[in-house]
Order: C-alpha cells, then sequence, then structure tokens
C-alpha cells in the first residue's frame, strides 16, 4: 500500500500538520518540528508534544509514515569549527525534538564542502558528524536525502550515499530518502522505463534497499544532468506522467512516506488522488 501526503505546515504548532495533511486527504506527511531559518528554536512544550500525538492518533495516521525534515542551514559537513559545530547542535535538537513527538526518521540533506575540503573528507566529516548526533539519542533515525548536486552540495551520486553509511557505526539507525526530482536533475534518468529500472538497481546495489526509508514525490523543471533543483507539479515535468504510474505501481516503494513538495499546494489533494488512483492501473 502506498502511503502518500505532502509537506504540510506547523506554523501555530505540529498538531496542525497533521490536520492540514488529513484536509487533503493523505495517509502519510512531513513536516518542520522548528523554525528551518533559525539555529536556535524554542523548545517543544508539553502541551505542543501532546497536542500533535493526540491529533497524529486521530487522524489515524502512523508515526512511521511522518518524515520530518531537519532545518536548510545545517550543513553536517561544513569544513569550518563555528559552522560544524552549530549544525550539529542544530542536528541534535532536530533529532530529539522527533523523539519527544514519538517520530522515527528525521531527514535530512547531507552537506556541503564549500570548495574548502575534499568531497571524500566532506563526507567522511558528515558521518561522523551523524555518529556524534545518535551518541547523544536512543531511537530517531538519519535519513539522508539524495541532492541535485547544485553548487557543492554532495549527496547527488548514490555513492555519496553509500560512502556516509559505511561509516555511520549503527547502521540500523541511518538510512535515505530519495528526492524523484533530485535524482533526475543529478543525471539518473527516471523517465524512461530503461533508465527507471536502471536508476534503482544501481541504488539497489550500491546503497541497498534496506535503507529506503521515504521518497520525495516531485517533477522536474530541468532536464536530466542539468544538477538544478527544482521541483514541478506532478506530471508537469520533465520526468512525465508515465514516471509517476510506474512508481505507484512499484512495489518497492509500499509502506514508507512518500511526500509531495510539489510547487502548487492547492495541487495538493488533487494530486494525492491522482497518484492513488494509478496505483491499480
Amino acid at each position: 500500500m502506498k502511503y502518500i501526503g505532502a509537506h504540510t505546515s506547523s506554523a501555530g504548532g505540529p498538531q496542525n500538520a497533521v490536520a492540514e495533511a488529513v484536509s487533503i486527504g493523505a495517509n502519510a506527511l512531513a513536516l518542520f518540528t522548528r523554525n528551518q531559518k533559525s539555529w536556535v528554536s524554542k523548545p517543544l512544550e508539553p502541551k505542543q508534544i501532546e497536542a500533535f500525538r493526540q491529533a497524529l492518533a486521530a487522524s489515524g495516521i502512523r508515526p512511521e509514515h511522518v518524515l520530518p525534515h531537519d532545518s536548510y542551514l545545517i550543513n553536517l559537513g561544513n569544513p569550518t569549527a563555528e559552522g560544524l559545530e552549530k549544525s550539529r547542535t542544530a542536528f541534535l535538537d532536530e533529532l530529539q525534538r522527533a523523539e519527544q513527538l514519538g517520530l522515527k526518521w528525521v531527514n535530512f540533506h547531507p552537506g556541503s564542502h564549500l570548495n574548502q575540503i575534499s568531497p571524500e573528507a566532506c563526507l567522511d566529516l558528515i558521518a561522523e558528524s551523524i555518529n556524534w548526533a545518535l551518541d547523544q539519542t536512543t531511537t530517531a533515525v538519519a535519513v539522508i536525502e539524495n541532492t541535485a548536486g547544485q553548487g557543492s552540495n554532495l549527496g547527488y551520486d548514490f555513492r555519496h550515499l553509500a560512502r556516509i553509511i559505511e561509516g555511520v557505526n549503527d547502521k540500523s539507525r541511518v538510512g535515505v530518502c530519495i528526492d524523484t526530482c533530485h535524482t533526475f536533475a543529478a543525471g539518473y534518468d527516471l523517465s524512461t522505463e530503461a533508465g527507471y529500472e536502471q536508476t534503482f538497481e544501481e541504488f539497489g546495489r550500491i546503497v541497498g534497499w534496506q535503507y529506503l526509508h521515504g521518497i520525495h514525490l516531485n517533477d522536474s523543471k530541468k532536464g536530466c544532468g542539468s544538477r538544478v533543483d527544482r521541483h514541478e507539479s506532478i506530471g508537469m515535468g520533465m520526468l512525465g506522467e508515465a514516471f509517476f504510474g510506474r512508481m505507484m505501481r512499484d512495489p518497492r516503494f509500499d509502506d514508507m512516506p512518500i511526500i509531495l513538495e510539489t510547487p502548487d499546494e492547492s495541487k495538493w489533494k488533487e494530486e494525492i488522488e491522482h497518484l492513488r488512483s494509478m496505483c491499480s492501473i
């Protein structure tokens, strides 16, 4: 079964993200558990935690189908001492918040070398940062999102993801989220049937299906290999309608959060219904 939702707004409290998910017919969701544009945020209040847990239970959405996203400021491979310390502290806070809310996953962009260290050194530093944060928490799983490869961002090559995972001590607490727009922009041609099969064969061989814990389902405004991260509404971009049908019918993506980050929020309800209709075609 496919669990499809969107990245809904937690403005006013994380429970509001659940309410919005319910309103668009979702059975999965993503949210920010803190201000994504700030290094430091107020701690979650007990009443907020309880309100979220109650809202989630009432919604019927299971905690394992919620994929919180960390702050975009965080760079776990930051080559500067100050930047790395701030990133690690903020990432630890993200993991702790997920545990407080009863959630399992924390989705994050791996990091950037900022043209100051080698890609290999940056990937190893990201793994060290994950270990540092996992050592101070108990249950949250660090879920690495693949990237389009803009600028000095790493994570656009499946081998990057595999190297980070190799460096994480507790393999049970690390995983991957595949963003379909990022994958395509990074050079994996998901738009054809042959490219689709080759891409996921490579993913299974290089990373391993046991590490896949979520999907960001987005079409792409830019072409394959453009290395430009520009999301488009479902079926309106370069990936094309046929790709989404293939993915909806692929049992390898059952029982995990499939999250829309498409740009027109007014279409989310329609997109979710459309994607569900593809599951049985």
